[in-house]
């Protein structure tokens, strides 16, 4: 089959470390996905319907030879999960697909290679109810899970209930499950989804190709993205991936709109079903959103970004914030840029009436987050629980308590902190509103960038500390610095507030004391009596899976320490450039699990000095990759006024992007060593050969 997804990222015996023995399952539906299957034919394991749902099953096979499973072989794709079986009696082949709207299916052959018949049986026994109609099985789930009672109706291509194989004989077949929620979907439309599915009347290798064909088409919307460097391909097409695979349709309840998961991984109960307890990442967590959209904001459907900010702001809180939402259950807040990257996106789409719909949102955004969580003594943002910034356990939060040892002392003693990030997040959020108004030609504009301005002079003037060369959380009492180097004291530079004279403290990304421990980049500094590579506190294990950020490698600020790092290098005279070059590689290898570009594996943190992963949500998506690319590699970036392009010097001998939808044009960029870079515009030549940069091109002159 000449499929390039296929080809880039397949995956032998791709399972979860933490659960040895259940597979790891590629493609999602608009509402159905697979967090992780059982080894055997069929659908069994940990089957979810738009939220956690742990549904153990919904059919499997039983063969009268009585294979022995565990003796298969598989090979994950983005697109299917492949197995295959062979023993004395029976050969057998399988792919495992799901189609958009909500049908899991498998493709079976099995070849008999004995001397008798065997038999083969379609079985229906998940741990709920089942009705049987027919030759069809109505899974019903009584049991309301994030407010949803989801059902399933079951059937295969075959005249009865088990068929026999003659020997020397082979048999296609397709079985599959129509699964709905009971409160959108009646049993009856189910049913008829799986019968128009079985009527197709495909042979079984059409049903897998039109299976691959429908979930790649999707990835048709990215940039094509290639170079000289293999690793950087290879990342680029996975985290194309890894954005597919968190997106979804839920289109009930809270989530009318499309919307971006952190992921698709469950912390804890797998292979309960219907347990709702432990950390689930398939919902809206308002801490991610934006780092999505960073990439995003590349993908050519314009109208689908459109609908995911959409469904960002509908279920905007009364005072302004942006909640985490299940579909019956809006949750708390968490701090975040959402408002400056819809700005960013803004900038790759020019939509004005889109900004003009979205403005009062917006609008009601950033003033509720001031209302909120301001100081009353200046314009930087308050944080009472460490837990909201998504930076849980930084030091600094106990800095003044000198770090108690105890969780629970440590949940009493917390001092609220003018946050270096959260504060950061607002300015850039007031900035990115404050743009977009005045693209808009609203008049009140210039009342947001003064509000920008100061919150970055009360940065300077209150975070920034001139003796050591770094910016500090702050006290909200007394304004004294809390003198605990985390990560977050880059974020002044990404939001490009400095000058040359603190550049030194940019640089202690580099410095192997402080943030450079041997994995990039520590969340906190290596001196600190607190820090921990692999996320204890005070040589106390929390738990092996617990978010720490007090040490681990967090890809998370791995993404936006490299986005600092090229704007300042750039600022600089591309005095970073070789140092980007570095750590981009190491970034992109991080998404490899043993660093071994065969197993595409990222997760949410590592060993900030080892680099081992230190928890298991494979494809984790609260991180941003392929805008460093086409920023930072590629040398395309946005401004108000046009595109500017000024590529790092990173020592490659090729590069292209390719099928970029910029305002209504086709873009395309090509370099090489020898001929310089050529840009292209609706197939028209805009720069040839060219060697200098940086170059500036008006939106009208593309």
């Amino acid at each position: 089959m000449n499929s390039k997804l296929e080809n880039v990222l397949a995956y032998p015996e791709r399972s979860l470390r933490t659960h040895p023995g259940k597979l790891l399952f590629g493609p999602v539906s608009e509402r159905l996905f697979v967090e992780c299957i059982d080894r055997k034919p069929g659908f069994c394991g940990n089957i979810d319907f738009i939220h956690k749902v742990n549904l153990d099953a919904l059919f499997t096979m039983e063969c009268s030879t009585h294979p022995d499973w565990a003796a298969s072989s598989t090979l994950w794709y983005p697109t299917r999960l492949r197995m295959r079986y062979e023993d004395a009696h029976i050969c057998f082949t399988e792919s495992k697909l799901l189609t958009q709207n909500d049908i899991a299916y498998s493709v079976q052959r099995w070849q008999n290679k004995g001397d008798a018949p065997i038999t083969v049986s379609l079985k229906v026994e998940p741990s709920c109810p089942v009705k049987k109609e027919g030759s069809r099985y109505e899974i019903q789930s009584e049991i309301p899970v994030h407010g949803l009672l989801i059902h399933a109706v079951v059937g295969w291509n075959q005249p009865a209930e088990e068929v026999q194989i003659g020997p020397g004989e082979t048999l296609e077949l397709v079985a599959a499950a129509a699964v709905g929620n009971s409160d959108g979907d009646t049993p009856v439309e189910t049913k008829e989804r799986l019968e128009q599915f079985l009527a197709k009347g495909l042979t079984a290798q059409e049903y897998i190709e039109n299976g691959v064909k429908e979930y790649e088409d999707f990835f048709a919307g990215f940039p094509e993205f290639d170079s000289s460097d293999a690793v950087l391909n290879k990342t680029w097409c996975y985290r194309t991936y890894i954005l597919r695979n968190a997106t979804s349709n839920p289109h009930y309840g809270l989530l009318q709109y499309p919307t971006v998961y952190e992921g698709r991984g469950h912390k804890t109960k797998k292979g309960q079903p219907f347990a709702t307890g432990g950390w689930e990442f398939s919902r809206l967590i308002s801490l991610s959103s934006p780092l999505h959209m960073t990439d995003y904001r590349w993908y050519a459907d314009k109208e689908l970004l459109h609908q995911f900010v959409r469904g960002y702001y509908s279920n905007l809180t009364e005072d302004g914030l942006n909640p985490c939402v299940f579909v019956n259950e809006a949750g708390g807040s968490f701090a975040n840029y959402l408002v400056w990257a819809v700005y960013r996106m803004y900038l790759v789409d020019g939509d004005l009436d889109f900004v003009k719909e979205m403005l009062p949102s917006l609008k009601k955004n950033v003033d509720g987050n001031a209302e909120s969580f301001r100081s009353q003594n200046d314009s930087l943002m308050v944080e009472e629980r460490h837990q909201r910034t998504g930076k849980e356990c930084q030091p600094s939060f106990w800095y003044f308590s000198n770090y108690p040892f105890s969780k629970r002392d440590r949940k009493h003693m917390q001092t609220p902190l003018k946050r270096v990030d959260s504060s950061i997040y607002h300015y850039l959020n007031t900035l990115g509103l404050a743009r977009l108004m005045e693209a808009s030609g609203d008049a009140e504009a210039n009342v947001y960038f003064e509000k920008a301005a100061k919150i970055a002079s009360d940065m300077k003037e209150k975070s920034w500390d001139p003796e050591t060369k770094f910016f500090y959380d702050v006290s909200n009492e007394t304004d004294e610095k809390a003198m605990v180097r985390n990560i977050v004291g880059i974020y002044p530079y990404w939001a490009e507030i400095t000058d040359k004279t603190m550049l030194e403290g940019f640089e202690t990304v580099f410095d192997p004391e402080i943030f450079n421990t041997g994995c990039l980049f520590a969340t906190t500094e290596k001196t600190n009596p607190a820090y921990s590579p692999m996320g204890a506190w005070l040589g106390f294990m929390v738990s092996r899976d617990s978010c720490m950020w007090n040490g681990p490698s967090w890809p998370y600020t791995n993404g936006i320490v490299l986005d600092a790092m090229g704007k300042q290098s750039r600022a600089n005279g591309h005095c970073y450039d070789q140092q980007f070059a570095k750590y981009l590689r190491e970034y992109s290898m991080q998404h490899y699990r043993y660093q071994d570009i065969n197993l595409p594996y990222l997760v949410e943190q590592y060993h900030g000095v080892t680099g081992e992963d230190l928890s298991d949500e494979p494809d984790y998506n609260h991180s941003f990759y392929m805008d460093l690319i086409v920023n930072y590699v590629v040398g395309l970036d946005l401004r108000e006024e046009g595109i500017v392009i000024d590529p790092l010097q990173l020592g490659l001998e090729r590069y292209s992007l390719k099928n970029v939808c910029l305002r209504g044009h086709q873009i395309e960029i090509s370099y090489t060593k020898d001929d310089g870079l050529t840009l292209l515009s609706d197939g028209k030549e805009v720069l040839a050969h060219e060697t200098q940069f940086p170059k500036v091109i008006p939106y009208n002159e593309l």
